[in-house]
């Protein structure tokens, strides 16, 4: 499912218009993304927890010719799934 699709969706549940959906969506989202951004752990019951997680830096390879570069240190977003959502999908 993509944003479209998922706004579409809500304007069916909830018999409001697409314009209205969309809207309710971006909320959601652009909410979530400060919180990330702040560094806040975003939790969804029933579905999983976001969070960032913060790489040192080291040292590591060029694929094409070997040679030993840094690599920075680095936060990246991490999705962890939910118990629920897990023994759903898995059986």
């Amino acid at each position: 499912m993509n944003r479209s699709e998922l706004v579409e969706l809500l304007a069916i549940k909830k018999d409001i218009s697409n314009r209205r959906a969309e809207e309710i969506v971006n909320i959601i989202f652009t909410s979530m993304t400060e919180a990330m951004i702040a560094g806040e752990r975003i939790e969804i019951r029933g579905l999983g927890s976001f969070v960032i997680k913060e790489y040192d830096s080291y040292t590591g390879r060029n694929p094409k010719t070997g040679e030993p570069i840094t690599v920075h240190p680095k936060k990246l977003p991490f999705f962890k799934v939910g118990k629920e959502l897990k023994e759903m999908v898995v059986g």
